[in-house]
């Protein structure tokens, strides 16, 4: 009995970005704050380019708290659902077109959300990676890092709690 061919590389990785393109412009503030991500398999690193509406403190000049506190509470719930949707974006079981078309999965539900500032966002970009610490059925512990210059010097870090969507609703 032959193996099924496995599918060509390309397929797949259009696969992966459609669903990451569809779940980042999901989230309107995503597009507001201008939130990009990285993909390199399943590893995402969210990119917040600097923008003059970022500031928040033009003297010093610092990036706002709401836009840091916004940008690392994105980067947790795509990381999350990412990590949720992974087995089904690879099995082809969830088709990116209805993605793209605004058929989202439901998002995982933020029950408390605690920022650390560590020093002040200078005006570049900042980047941001999540590293979910429990994901269960019904409750998911999740902890993002954000940094500029140096990914060993974080400005800001964030521990977040989010309630997961039933599979059924």
């Amino acid at each position: 009995m032959a193996r099924a061919r496995p599918e060509p590389v390309q397929v797949v990785k259009q696969r992966r970005d459609a669903a990451l393109n569809a779940l980042v412009h999901g989230i309107p503030y995503s597009q507001f704050l201008g939130i990009e991500f990285d993909r390199r398999g399943d590893e995402l690193t969210a990119l917040m380019p600097f923008q003059d509406k970022l500031i928040g403190n033009p003297l010093l000049p610092a990036l706002h708290g709401g836009a840091t506190a916004a940008f690392l509470e994105v980067t947790a719930i795509i990381g999350l659902s990412w990590s949720m949707l992974w087995d089904e974006i690879e099995s082809g079981r969830l088709d990116p077109e209805l993605l793209a078309h605004g058929k989202l999965p439901r998002l995982p539900k933020t029950i408390d959300f605690t920022v650390d500032y560590l020093r002040s966002g200078l005006p570049r970009d900042a980047y941001a990676r999540a590293q979910v610490a429990r994901s269960g059925r019904r409750y998911a512990s999740v902890h993002v890092e954000a940094w500029q210059d140096n990914r060993a010097r974080p400005f800001a870090q964030a521990s977040g709690h989010f309630l997961m969507p039933r599979p059924d609703a």
